[in-house]
C-alpha cells in the first residue's frame, strides 16, 4: 500500500472515531490568491473551550462559533475569515462542532 494510501486510510479512520470533521464549504473563503474550497475542524480539547459558554455552542450560538471556529480548523481561519463565512457553512461547522461535544452514548455509539 503506497503512503498516500495510508495517509487516505488513517484520514478516514480519523473521521470515523469523530475526532475530525471535513466540510466542503458552499462559498469558498478566499485569503489573498488562495481559494479555501474545504475545512477539516477537529475534536476540541477542554482547554480549547477556555472563555466559551457550551450551551451556546450546543445551541450554535454565532459568537460561539465564530471563537472556536479559529481555534479547530484547518487551514487555521481568523475569526475575521469565520465572520465572513456563508451562513450555511457557518451552520454546518456548528453542527459538526456541537456533535463533538456528545458522549458517545449520545451519537448512539457504542464504546
Amino acid at each position: 500500500m503506497s503512503q498516500a494510501q495510508n495517509a487516505e486510510k488513517t484520514a478516514d479512520k480519523t473521521v470515523a472515531d469523530g475526532t475530525r470533521a471535513t466540510i466542503a464549504l458552499d462559498t469558498p473563503i478566499v485569503r489573498g490568491e488562495q481559494r479555501i474550497d474545504e475545512i477539516v475542524l477537529r475534536k476540541p480539547s477542554a482547554g480549547e473551550l477556555r472563555g466559551v459558554n457550551l450551551a451556546d455552542v450546543l445551541q450554535m450560538q454565532t459568537d460561539a462559533l465564530i471563537k472556536l471556529i479559529p481555534r479547530l480548523s484547518q487551514p487555521s481561519l481568523t475569526e475575521h475569515e469565520s465572520r465572513q463565512m456563508d451562513p450555511a457553512d457557518l451552520v454546518q461547522c456548528g453542527s459538526d462542532i456541537a456533535g463533538f461535544l456528545l458522549s458517545k452514548r449520545a451519537r448512539g455509539e457504542t464504546a
